[in-house]
């Protein structure tokens, strides 16, 4: 796929988590039932139609859409696809419950395995994070919606990750998912930095924070998936950073057969 048409690619992403952000806020402002899958994890209305509202846009005769609420797709079907997205369409249910803000739209792009593109929408904050191969890693703050639908307006708002702040070694972890694994590799890093902090947020924003430079380093012990970290890898990833597996330095891969990720780290690339 040539630049041009990854380009097209990226336009069509952001327009969708903006449309995926509407609907949310739509449930947001109202009252938020809740029903339970299977796994106990919560669904609501906003993650289902969220979902609806970008797989519309996201063209999926073109390129096939592996969605946390779309129907789940055995491997054998999967395994054959050369590009497909990973969607998220509403990553931190739990803090949509909770009512503090910390949740996204999450999209990526991967091609055999590897992420190529990431978009970020924050529908409180008003805020876009998105990445792409051979471009780098961007962020626009106060996105008032409808954004242009051309790239060259889009990128006149932007400013490229990460962006340099005077800070304490900084240290993020999950607010609803923290585990006693997490907090052991805090305990650990404290040894090399006594005076470092610790921030918990929810959903991909983690991955955010050390993309955009407010943060250093995100250790995830404990289960995730695949749309959980897809879109927050392209923007680490093109901003300088890595999402490695704990047990070997590796990238997390994708469209694997069990969709479940490994333990993993996000932290500058190393060389």
């Amino acid at each position: 796929m040539d630049s041009t048409k990854l380009k097209s690619l990226l336009q069509i992403a952001i327009e969708a988590s903006l449309k995926g952000g509407k609907e949310i806020m739509e449930v947001y402002s109202n009252t938020i039932e809740v029903e339970y899958k299977n796994d106990s994890s919560p669904l609501t209305k906003a993650d289902k139609n969220a979902h609806n509202a970008i797989v519309e846009l996201l063209d999926p005769p073109e390129v096939p859409v592996l969605s946390e609420e779309g129907r789940q797709l055995e491997f054998e079907e999967r395994k054959s696809w050369d590009y497909l997205w990973i969607v998220d369409p509403l990553d931190g249910t739990k803090e949509f419950i909770k009512r503090n803000g910390e949740f996204t739209v999450n999209i990526a792009l991967v091609h055999q395995g590897e992420v190529i593109m990431g978009v970020i929408y924050v529908p409180v904050k008003e805020t876009l994070y998105f990445g792409l191969e051979g471009m780098g890693s961007f962020r626009i703050n106060d996105v008032n919606e409808p954004l242009s639908k051309d790239l060259d307006e889009i990128m006149q708002l932007a400013e490229k990750l990460p962006i340099s702040v005077k800070r304490p070694y900084t240290m993020v972890g999950s607010r609803s998912h923290m585990s006693e694994e997490t907090k052991t590799c805090f305990e650990e890093i404290k040894k090399k930095y006594p005076d470092a902090e610790v921030i918990s947020k929810g959903s991909s924003l983690k991955i955010c924070m050390v993309a955009e430079g407010s943060a250093d380093i995100y250790p995830r012990i404990a289960p995730t998936m695949e749309w959980d970290t897809a879109a927050g890898h392209g923007i680490a990833k093109y901003a300088g950073f890595e999402i490695y597996k704990t047990d070997v330095q590796e990238p997390l891969d994708y469209n694997k057969e069990d969709l479940l990720n490994p333990w993993f780290i996000v932290k500058p690339k190393v060389s």
